[in-house]
C-alpha cells in the first residue's frame, strides 16, 4: 500500500495536503440507557417479588428467616436500583415512555413489535405468579396447622 502511494508522489499525481485541526470527536451510537417501559410497570414488578416476600415471610414467621429475607430484599432493590440508577446517569438523553406512548406504540423488541397488552403481561406476569403461589402457600399452611 505505502509502495503505491510513493509512486504517486515521486509521478506528481498525488496532493499533499496539511493535517487538518483537530475534529470534535464524532461518536457513532447515541447513549440510550432507557429500557422502553413506563416506570409504573417496573414499580408493579418490585411490589410484585416484594409482596411475595411479606406474605411468605409472615406465613412462616420464624427469626431464622429474618437473615435470609432481608436478603431477598436487598437483591430485589439491588436488582432494580442499580439499572434505576445507571438510566439517570450524565449523557443519557432517552427518557422512559409515559403510558400514553406506551399504549400507542407498544415495545419493540428482538422479534418485532409488541402490543402494549402483551408486553405488560410478560413483564408482570412472574410477580402476579409469585403473589398467587405465596397465597396458595400461606393458606396451605394454615389449614394444615
Amino acid at each position: 500500500m505505502s509502495h503505491i502511494v510513493h509512486d504517486l508522489i515521486a509521478r506528481g499525481d498525488a496532493r499533499v495536503v496539511e493535517l487538518p485541526e483537530a475534529a470534535p470527536v464524532r461518536h457513532q451510537v447515541d447513549v440510550d440507557r432507557n429500557f422502553g417501559l413506563p416506570t409504573a410497570l417496573y414499580g408493579a414488578t418490585v411490589a410484585g417479588y416484594l409482596g411475595f416476600l411479606v406474605i411468605v415471610g409472615s406465613a412462616f414467621a420464624n427469626p431464622v428467616l429474618a437473615i435470609p429475607m432481608a436478603i431477598f430484599v436487598l437483591f430485589i432493590i439491588a436488582g432494580f436500583g442499580i439499572p434505576a440508577i445507571w438510566t439517570r446517569l450524565a449523557g443519557n438523553a432517552s427518557a422512559p415512555q409515559t403510558f400514553g406512548e406506551f399504549e400507542t406504540r407498544g415495545i419493540m423488541t428482538n422479534t418485532g413489535r409488541l402490543a402494549p397488552r402483551d408486553a405488560a403481561i410478560q413483564v408482570l406476569i412472574l410477580p402476579v405468579l409469585l403473589v398467587i403461589w405465596g397465597l396458595a402457600v400461606a393458606v396451605i399452611a394454615a389449614v394444615v396447622a
